[in-house]
């Protein structure tokens, strides 16, 4: 299994973030690395989504499916598409001085995609593109929320 995490501390309370991130279909007009969201179908809890990015010049794509919980508040991705089939993401929104602590955490089975065991699964798709991803998310995600937060 294949863990990855990124965080960021936002000067913003919880919910404010969790509006702006749990908003997919809005991402590429909030995000300059988001190329599209299409919402393949939804309810008050799930949406299936079709997500492609940019890392740098090289186009991603997906299809994952979006769990909310806004009570908790927590956001949850399962990948159903792409390199990343199998992939369980998981957005949290923690207290801390000053805010709150954002993190998204990536759990890769590589039983899932055995070609991603070892150093190309963790350097470029663990390094280079999921966790590049994440973190332009992360500080695009603080600096409009906190701009929000005024």
């Amino acid at each position: 299994m294949m863990h990855l995490e990124r965080s960021v501390e936002v000067a913003a309370p919880a919910r404010r973030i969790y509006d702006l991130a749990q908003d997919v279909a809005a991402w590429p007009a909030i995000l300059p690395h988001y190329r599209w969201v299409k919402v393949l179908r939804e309810n008050a809890r799930e949406r299936e989504v079709e997500m492609a990015a940019r890392r740098d010049w090289i186009p991603v794509r997906w299809t994952a499916l979006q769990t909310l919980d806004p009570s908790t508040p927590r956001i949850e991705f399962k990948h159903l598409s792409g390199w990343t089939k199998g992939m369980s993401v998981a957005w949290t929104f923690a207290p801390c001085a000053g805010g709150t602590r954002v993190t998204i955490a990536h759990d890769l089975d590589e039983n899932v995609r055995p070609m991603l065991r070892g150093w190309f699964g963790r350097r470029v798709v663990g390094d280079f593109f999921i966790q590049s991803i994440a973190g332009r998310t992360l500080a695009r995600m603080k600096q409009l929320a906190e701009e929000r937060n005024g």
